[in-house]
């Protein structure tokens, strides 16, 4: 197995009870499962790397410049969001990953659309402090509605191991 072509991938996506609700965001697909038992995934949720708890009230991105993040009972929870966007990056690193596959609309994971920050479910075109970090390094960032792009992207970087076969036949 090619060691550069390990996927960061939000823990929830894998099943994890980490959302701020104590629940998960489960992604049961035959990919996910190969990949994960190629030991290809690595594990990460950037709000419990930050310190946050599970369970935890909802936050949402209140301002991106400078960025400001507010739980819905109206803490500052930039801090741990921050942090965890840099800890995410450092196992990113350190585990040689190629790309990110994160939750899509997250506070932290978000890649193209986050919540507007008024708690209300209107969604808005953005991006998450984790997202952000992962991408201001160099690092692809996909979520759970673009499974064909992050297969595209790694059956690129697969090339020279089609033994792996990511696509179902």
């Amino acid at each position: 197995m090619n060691k550069k072509n390990k996927i960061l991938i939000s823990a929830c996506l894998l099943g994890n009870k980490v959302r701020y609700d104590g629940k998960d965001n489960l992604i049961d697909n035959d990919l996910i499962r190969r990949l994960n038992k190629q030991g290809r995934l690595i594990s990460v949720c950037p709000e419990i790397e930050g310190g946050l708890p599970t369970p935890r009230p909802p936050a949402e991105i209140q301002d991106k410049f400078p960025l400001r993040i507010t739980a819905i009972n109206g803490e500052d929870v930039t801090p741990q969001f921050l942090a965890g966007a840099e800890r995410a990056l450092e196992i990113a690193k350190r585990e040689g990953c190629c790309c990110a596959f994160l939750k899509s609309r997250s506070p932290s994971c978000g890649n193209l659309e986050v919540y507007d920050g008024n708690f209300t479910g209107t969604i808005k075109s953005g991006s998450g402090a984790t997202a952000d970090e992962l991408m201001r390094n160099g690092i692809p960032v996909y979520n759970e509605r673009q499974l064909d792009q992050l297969i595209e992207f790694i059956e690129l970087l697969d090339d020279r191991e089609p033994e792996l076969g990511l696509r179902a036949s």
